[in-house]
């Protein structure tokens, strides 16, 4: 079974896109997230920026193995304007990422297809103009060892080209490496087979 541990997100917030239609005007944002805990304040900044507007739909994923989302109608016809949002989502391969549709209503009703037609649009242009990047998912390994020991743990750093993120040393050492998911048993083994090197994964 392959090990899953690449994904697409987008690298920052999009600039504002803008769809009509029959007078209702929908602006659409898309925002690079990491947790659930970061959408309702993006939520809230939107309703302060834009207090006149009648909705703020939207819907996010986040997670590569353990994936979790949410779709928001906000008032809008069930499945009209969350569903269609998060199909963007799916559609363009992206995880950990929040898209939000502002309507302002133009006074003429757009009927269940013109709302999920508007919505899907208006995603599909935040997304579009969004800056998309592929991320790794990554193991955080704590290693410890002696000082006497670090030129063969920084001989086997280097040979792995393995990225140090923390480092403290002392007669004992304690560094913190990142390694992509598809390598972190082969080089845990191979640290392991030092023997002058306990290492423990962190996350």
């Amino acid at each position: 079974m392959q090990t899953i541990d690449q994904y697409k997100t987008i690298k920052k917030p999009s600039p504002e896109v803008v769809f009509k239609d029959r007078g209702s005007k929908f602006l659409g944002y898309a925002f690079q997230i990491s947790s659930k805990e970061e959408v309702s304040p993006i939520i809230s900044k939107l309703k302060d920026s834009h207090h006149k507007a009648r909705h703020w739909c939207y819907a996010w994923r986040l997670g590569v193995e353990k994936v979790s989302f949410r779709v928001n109608d906000d008032g809008e016809p069930n499945n009209s304007a969350g569903n269609p949002i998060y199909g963007q989502i799916l559609s363009f391969d992206l995880t950990d990422v929040l898209v939000v549709v502002v309507r302002y209503f133009g006074g003429t009703k757009l009927g269940v297809g013109g709302l999920i037609n508007a919505y899907k649009t208006s995603a599909k242009l935040s997304l579009d103009a969004s800056e998309i990047i592929q991320k790794t998912i990554d193991v955080i390994f704590e290693l410890q060892f002696d000082y006497v020991d670090m030129d063969k743990v920084m001989r086997l750093i280097k040979e792995k080209n393995i990225h140090i993120i923390h480092q403290e040393m002392n007669m004992s050492c304690n560094f913190k490496i990142s390694i992509r998911k598809k390598y972190a048993e082969s080089i845990k083994i191979a640290f392991e087979n030092l023997r002058c090197v306990q290492i423990k994964i962190m996350n």
